[in-house]
């Protein structure tokens, strides 16, 4: 039996996964909430924007969840009905190795795109455990194309270029559209960097519930706020995240309503918790939605990306 959490507490106990749980509990109250969660969420259509929606998702601070952020949205959208394209421009690559895509230095890879023209439909690797999702990887070769940029012609529009080719591509060749895009960004503002706010329409920053949360958000805005007075009017602040939250501190707590307070419109109701199934996944190459899909990880980030479908409606994206 399903107990609210202000529910005076009681001997009752309830099954969860098999196991008898004294219903008056934390862990069972949190296991029932959890339930009524993934009920919401059961057999939810979510609504196909009414373009391809390119998001960039950025933050200068490293450790908030940006990668994970990346890979567990996309992922989310594809096992929803969307086609996704990922496409990693940080010279890690962590985002290739958590999609299991293989992207030794042999391999062709968006630096081949952005150096040397290379079409993004020769680059581009089906993800294996998540139909409708595709990736263009990252190598090594990514950490000298900030300094090869430098001198090309265009340098700023490249990336955008070669999504645009790769949608005409699509086209041509009967296949469906792409919902999304993500740009998973390196914690810098360099030309790679550059190069994914100028190809996208939307900036997905996530935030780290922490101390120094806030802390260089005032600089990447100044930074996105420069691309759009010279690079691309249209780009926006679209989506806020916040990452790493445990619910158990009072610090999540107020640093979360003090971005909330900040950035009424753009913050998701959705908060990610710290989940060790999120830390684990990307270890066997999978996101958390195949590594462990019934986790409170995979939870949160199937109800930020339906969040993230449903504002995009309504705002007419």
């Amino acid at each position: 039996m399903e107990h609210d959490s202000d529910t005076t507490p009681t001997a009752e106990t309830g099954e969860f996964g098999g196991v008898s749980v004294n219903a008056s509990t934390p862990l069972a109250r949190e296991l029932a909430q959890e339930n009524r969660r993934r009920e919401k969420l059961r057999g939810k259509r979510l609504p196909h924007p009414s373009s391809t929606r390119i998001i960039t998702v950025s933050n200068q601070k490293g450790g908030v969840g940006k990668t994970t952020t990346t890979v567990n949205l996309s992922a989310a959208l594809a096992r929803a009905g969307m086609n996704v394209l990922v496409v990693d421009i940080d010279p890690q690559g962590n985002a290739s190795t958590a999609l299991a895509i293989p992207h030794s230095s042999e391999v062709d890879s968006i630096y081949d795109v952005l150096i040397d023209e290379l079409p993004l439909a020769e680059v581009v690797q089906d993800c294996p455990d998540v139909e409708g999702l595709v990736v263009a990887p990252a190598t090594i070769d990514l950490a000298g194309a900030e300094i090869e940029l430098v001198s090309l012609v265009a340098r700023e529009q490249r990336l955008s270029r070669a999504l645009k080719e790769y949608f005409a591509h699509r086209e041509k060749q009967g296949m469906p559209r792409i919902d999304y895009v993500f740009i998973d960004c390196p914690p810098s503002l360099g030309l790679l960097t550059v190069n994914a706010f100028v190809a996208a329409g939307e900036v997905l920053i996530p935030i780290q519930t922490e101390y120094y949360a806030l802390e260089g958000l005032s600089q990447l805005l100044k930074n996105i706020t420069m691309i759009q007075k010279h690079l691309n009017s249209s780009l926006e602040v679209s989506t806020i995240l916040l990452t790493m939250y445990d619910g158990r501190t009072n610090l999540a707590s107020q640093v979360a309503d003090e971005v909330r307070e900040h950035f009424p419109d753009q913050v998701l109701s959705a908060v990610i918790p710290r989940n060790i199934r999120i830390s684990e996944a990307p270890s066997f190459q999978q996101t958390v939605l195949t590594y462990d899909p019934q986790s409170a990880g995979a939870l949160s980030y199937r109800e930020a990306a339906a969040e993230i479908a449903e504002k995009g409606a309504a705002a007419g994206r």
